[in-house]
């Protein structure tokens, strides 16, 4: 009977950690929408315009390098770039690296 109410109040304590990520994530949508929006809006088909301005919405702790719209004017430099830039947001490569709650937000929606 102890056991059991252990597990129950571990689990208590994991839905009640569940249910404040997810209020955070809320709130971040908010506040963050409309800065995507804002960054992709116009780029939508020009994948080197989007390339170009990744800093913006990423920020310094994505560790993404900035690249130069004149570095990617070639289609072999637009793949090498896109193929970082892939690595730097991808949400599988966000998990191996602990990133925040905020960070994984914008990696989401910018890929």
């Amino acid at each position: 009977m102890e056991k059991t109410a252990n597990t129950l109040a571990e689990k208590e304590k994991r839905d009640r950690l569940a249910q404040k990520e997810q209020a955070e994530r809320n709130h971040l949508a908010e506040n963050l929408d409309a800065d995507i929006r804002r960054w992709s809006k116009g780029k939508e088909g020009n994948l080197r315009a989007l390339l170009s301005t990744l800093q913006y919405i990423l920020g310094p702790e994505s560790g993404w390098q900035p690249v130069s719209l004149t570095h990617i004017i070639t289609t072999s430099d637009v793949k090498k770039a896109y193929r970082k830039a892939t690595l730097c947001v991808h949400p599988d490569k966000l998990q191996q690296r602990g990133a925040s709650i905020q960070h994984e937000y914008i990696c989401k929606k910018s890929f």
